[in-house]
């Protein structure tokens, strides 16, 4: 691909000038992209970036609505971000796990505080996604340690995790819901508690955790992140 055009940026670059004047680096960038740094140097320098510009806007919209948590903007992305095809038309393997379908394909999504707030809707497709699919679904939390009402780790907290729980320094823990090694929970009946909240995957979880008896009533989501899978043995 040719240089180009430093006076007549594509939309790729020119999206992402506008991140950068809102104090965010190249690498920032490329981190709510899921890619590297090197990449968005060739918006400017070789004019690629098409792909990524539906993703771009979306992540320019949030930003300009006030979103600055890069969690939250790398859910936004993902959640838009158009996979390129081949020669043939077919959707081009990428690298990670973003797509479901058949036995052994995945996704995932996250959101950072300020998703949240807003009900972290751009995770509701990975969550329906994945119930269409007839697959299975995980969850990691973030609250406040004094928010949860059972003991860190235990089994009857996490069942069959060894480890589902990290502490963190700001008092917060990350608690791991469902794995592939535990089956992890029935994504089509996530689908219904997400629709039954309106798309409000936040208030999806937090009634699940207090009805589950795992969070105190007023429990405040930090962070949340879903992973959605098509188990292999599945047909």
């Amino acid at each position: 691909m040719s240089p180009a055009d430093p006076n007549n940026p594509n939309e790729a670059a020119r999206l992402t000038r506008e991140l950068l004047d809102q104090g965010y680096t190249k690498r920032q960038v490329a981190k709510i992209l899921g890619r590297d740094a090197s990449l968005v140097s060739q918006f400017f320098t070789k004019g690629k970036g098409k792909a990524f510009v539906g993703a771009l806007r979306q992540v320019v919209r949030a930003v300009r609505g006030g979103e600055r948590d890069t969690e939250a903007l790398s859910g936004i992305a993902e959640a838009n971000t158009k996979r390129r095809t081949t020669k043939t038309g077919q959707k081009a393997r990428v690298r990670g796990k973003d797509v479901v379908g058949k036995p052994g394909e995945s996704m995932a999504g996250r959101a950072g505080k300020q998703a949240i707030k807003s009900g972290a809707s751009h995770l509701a497709p990975v969550v329906h996604e994945t119930g269409r699919a007839g697959g299975r679904l995980a969850f990691t939390v973030r609250m406040k340690a004094d928010q949860y009402t059972m003991s860190a780790g235990s089994t009857e907290d996490s069942p069959g995790l060894r480890r589902g729980f990290i502490p963190r320094a700001d008092g917060t823990e990350e608690r791991t819901y469902g794995s592939a090694s535990t089956g992890g929970f029935d994504a089509a009946e996530w689908s219904q508690r997400v629709a039954d909240h309106h798309g409000d995957v936040t208030e999806a979880m937090r009634a699940w955790l207090v009805e589950t008896g795992r969070a105190v009533e007023d429990a405040d989501i930090a962070y949340l992140e879903v992973r959605g899978w098509v188990p292999h043995q599945q047909q």
